[in-house]
């Protein structure tokens, strides 16, 4: 017997729905599988990729070379990924270029955010961040620009530098721009401020904290939260800092300082202590933050681990990075609570930079040369090497690691690696 008309529409109703559910479902998983590094250090500013589902070792010369580019102009700022693009910045003909590439490679736009740093080691320095839909860059002369997105329509501009009354760096400014909800913060170091925090969407000012006296030292500041109040730590030429995320207040200062006055290292948080750590000798620190995250109090310092623009990982309770100078280039492991050294070891090559992704740590030596270790606080296990092919100048860029692919940058080259396994 033929089923009724309403029993008939009734099932193509139901299946109409089951097919949207499971196609809302796939896209719902491709959306939290996509493996993303936003930002300067990665999605939570600690060196720490979310890819997963990496080679676990490379072939001899290295992984799969997908693609490579030239002419993205000169400077030493990581790739920043998100969603189907990537941004790279670069000095090209004395004006910063904010460049937005295809996972492919594909140019799909680029734009100026105005005159760059061309003085002592000219290039761009500051890290593009992407958040909703717009992305962040700032020059090494104190002009930050706002771009959308997807088209590279420019959103906003301004020179914070003239702003706050703000002297030019020694080296070029820096710092890679912070995001915190409706805000963007920076720290000028000024005569008007020290940090500074802008309406993201209008570069309205939102709050300006009182200014400290202390120069710009190159840090890009880390948002933590202790005892229900959300801190902004940073560091100027002086000192380790912090301040309200809520109005700029500043609450805390810890003496810090190397004879270069140059500390671009981001702090790194966990669980109430703050690492702190710096080139020229300083060596590292250990800050414990008082339960109402007002006060800190130094519970031990280590010289051995200095990387000075490298940066550092944490990894299960242990330290990564290499040394600058207190260890003549090699590279360190220090436990986080008590500051000991664990080892220290030739690794992959005199100094450099360093990030982690799916339990392993991704080395970019100043030699040239990228290589693959074991976290191991017994040991410096390597696991991997090969050698830079492109590029110019010094291997001071970071790597980035993003769905299944490693992003190189040296001067005005760019290579893309297939890790995936």
């Amino acid at each position: 017997m033929k089923p009724p008309a309403w029993h008939i529409a009734l099932t193509l109703i139901s299946i109409a729905l089951a097919l949207s559910i499971g196609t809302a479902s796939a896209q719902s998983t491709l959306l939290t599988a996509r493996q993303d590094w936003p930002q300067f250090r990665g999605p939570n500013r600690d060196g720490r990729s979310a890819a997963r589902g990496l080679l676990q070792q490379w072939p001899e010369g290295g992984p799969k070379l997908l693609w490579s580019m030239q002419g993205i102009g000169k400077g030493f700022s990581q790739v920043s990924a998100a969603g189907d693009l990537i941004y790279v910045s670069g000095l090209v003909d004395k004006q910063g270029m904010l460049h937005a590439y295809s996972r492919d490679g594909k140019l799909k736009w680029e734009a100026s955010y105005g005159p760059e740093w061309e003085k002592s080691y000219p290039g761009a320095r500051s890290i593009p961040t992407v958040h909703d839909g717009l992305v962040y860059v700032a020059s090494g002369v104190g002009n930050f620009a706002c771009f959308d997105a997807l088209t590279g329509k420019s959103v906003w501009s301004s020179n914070v530098f003239q702003l706050y009354d703000a002297p030019q760096v020694d080296w070029g400014f820096a710092e890679s721009l912070l995001i915190d909800g409706e805000n963007v913060i920076c720290t000028p170091c000024g005569k008007k401020a020290t940090m500074v925090a802008l309406n993201r969407k209008t570069s309205q000012q939102v709050w300006a904290s009182e200014p400290l006296g202390q120069g710009s030292s190159f840090c890009s500041p880390l948002l933590v939260e202790r005892g229900g109040k959300r801190i902004i730590v940073s560091m100027t030429e002086d000192a380790v800092v912090a301040f309200s995320a809520t109005d700029g207040k500043p609450l805390w200062q810890h003496a810090y300082a190397n004879p270069r006055n140059n500390h671009p290292i981001t702090p790194i948080y966990d669980n109430g202590l703050l690492y702190i750590t710096s080139g020229y000798g300083k060596g590292a620190i250990g800050l414990a933050l008082a339960d109402d995250g007002l006060s800190v109090k130094q519970i031990w310092e280590q010289r051995r681990q200095d990387p000075a623009h490298g940066q550092a990982v944490l990894v299960d309770g242990y330290v990564y990075a290499s040394s600058h100078q207190s260890a003549a280039g090699k590279w360190t492991c220090v436990e986080l609570a008590t500051g000991r050294l664990a080892w220290q070891a030739p690794g992959v090559g005199k100094g450099g930079s360093i990030i982690y992704a799916d339990g392993l740590l991704y080395c970019y030596s100043e030699d040239g040369v990228v290589g693959l270790m074991r976290p191991n606080p017994e040991a410096c296990q390597v696991l991997s090497t090969f050698k830079v092919p492109l590029g110019a100048d010094q291997h001071w860029a970071h790597p980035t690691v993003a769905d299944g692919r490693l992003y190189i940058r040296h001067g005005d080259a760019l290579m893309c690696y297939d890790i995936a396994k």
